[in-house]
């Protein structure tokens, strides 16, 4: 009897044959491609927006006024000396302060405002709701100039017809400084609020009925249930309005100038743009007015990396 070796061939064959090892594409560049596409934009953004900056701290470290720009007198380096002059002068910290506050009370009213008319918006019907919204959208949509002076018609004293309704007589909003201050708050509220009623519209739309319907069913009424189920569902959205808000009202220049006719009487109603500008050309004394300008911007800095820290971090929870 003869013994023959078992065939390994069948056994080799049916084997599943090894990968081939992977070879490692070159990605020679590949690192550079996505700011190769973002460098048109780059460019632009760096034209538009980084050189106006650069100068806007340059001029802030020199002594810049008409006599250098008409070229009476050399330009010279001022170092922090336009900072310490400005920090040091009364008016300077009285008008950054009626900034803060005022830019404080224009976005709680525009919170307020924007919140309550949301909440209107689910409970009307399909029609007044359409009309609310395009009266809304139409307001958003009106040019800061436009419509500032449509609202100093309206509170005019002599032609205005807020005081006939009022039965103010010839009152005029203008000439108290807190007055203006409330007429010009009244004006930015009304152009600001679409935004904030519009997005938290969306927001509580996006609550499900279910928790709504629970917390109806515990005998929760409908302040009860706003804050304590809608408004904590709703806190990443108004996070977002809140810190835009902030930006938008701080940084506000055409309704105080257009309604108070340049800052009010004595620069009563000045806000830091305002008084950039007024320090800037009315006085001729640019390296100040550009210093208050890299104040204003390293506040809006400030904030801006708040609200994206807690954008990243909303984004970051379950």
């Amino acid at each position: 009897m003869t013994l023959t070796a078992p065939r390994t061939e069948g056994t080799a064959s049916t084997r599943p044959p090894r990968p081939a090892p992977r070879r490692t594409a070159r990605r020679t560049g590949s690192a550079w491609t996505p700011w190769l596409y973002l460098l048109p934009a780059l460019a632009v953004l760096g034209g538009l927006l980084v050189y106006p900056l650069y100068q806007l701290g340059l001029i802030s470290l020199l002594e810049y006024t008409q006599a250098q720009v008409s070229g009476g007198r050399p330009t010279s380096f001022q170092g922090l000396g336009n900072y310490t002059a400005l920090f040091s002068d009364p008016q300077f910290r009285q008008v950054l302060l009626a900034t803060v506050l005022f830019a404080a009370a224009c976005v709680v009213a525009t919170l307020a405002v924007g919140c309550a008319l949301a909440v209107l918006l689910t409970r009307v019907r399909a029609l007044p709701r359409l009309a609310l919204m395009l009266a809304a959208l139409g307001a958003w949509a009106t040019p800061a100039v436009t419509g500032s002076t449509v609202w100093v018609f309206l509170f005019d004293p002599d032609h205005g017809p807020v005081n006939r309704i009022l039965g103010l007589g010839d009152f005029s909003w203008t000439y108290g400084r807190y007055s203006a201050f409330a007429l010009v708050l009244m004006e930015v509220v009304w152009c600001s609020f679409p935004f904030v009623m519009i997005t938290v519209y969306a927001g509580i739309k996006a609550v499900p009925t279910e928790v709504l319907e629970a917390a109806a069913l515990d005998g929760a009424s409908q302040w009860r249930t706003w804050r304590s189920v809608t408004a904590p569902m709703l806190r990443p959205i108004l996070v977002v309005v809140t810190i835009q808000s902030v930006i938008w009202d701080f940084k506000i220049f055409t309704q105080i100038y257009v309604m108070t006719g340049g800052g009010g009487i004595a620069g009563q109603n000045l806000v830091l743009n305002v008084y950039a500008y007024q320090k800037a050309f009315a006085s001729s004394e640019y390296s100040l007015g550009s210093a208050i300008g890299v104040v204003t911007l390293l506040i809006l800095l400030a904030v801006t990396l708040v609200h994206l820290r807690l954008v990243r971090r909303q984004g970051e929870e379950p």
